[in-house]
């Protein structure tokens, strides 16, 4: 159903630095870049979904809508756990520290982050397991 998603940046380079260790988290390269856009996805898939970061091309600022979001599918609460590390470490900033979230279905586990445009951003895992310690 999505073909490709977009988002704003002000600082092209700025949104390769958080992006790149992000996306690679999650086993998507970057595709393409040029002095206007970045994407990630898979570069032997051309129909699988891409993420873009661009500077609007309109020419006028990147701004960030109120309840935009763009959620990441993700394998496991570890790798959410890391990608929220990972967004933290490169400028992001916490909307909703890693866990889960019963209100919305047993496993449901998320962690929320904005990048540093402001755009907002979810890891998600549907089937999450609690970790049990060792005995």
């Amino acid at each position: 159903m999505i073909g490709y998603t977009m988002v704003g940046t002000a600082d092209l380079r700025r949104a390769e630095r958080f992006y790149d260790p992000v996306m690679a988290l999650i086993g998507q390269e970057r595709c393409y870049c040029d002095e206007q856009v970045s994407s990630w996805g898979r570069k032997d898939d051309d129909k699988a979904p891409r993420f873009f970061a661009c500077h609007p091309f309109d020419g006028k600022a990147a701004s960030v809508g109120n309840g935009a979001m763009t959620a990441f599918l993700v394998e496991s609460a570890e790798v959410i756990d890391r990608l929220f590390e990972t967004a933290m470490a490169r400028g992001g900033s916490e909307e909703g520290k890693p866990g889960f979230r019963p209100q919305y279905g047993d496993g449901f586990y998320a962690a929320y982050v904005r990048d540093p445009d402001g755009n907002k951003l979810a890891f998600v895992c549907y089937d999450a397991r609690e970790v049990e310690s060792p005995s």
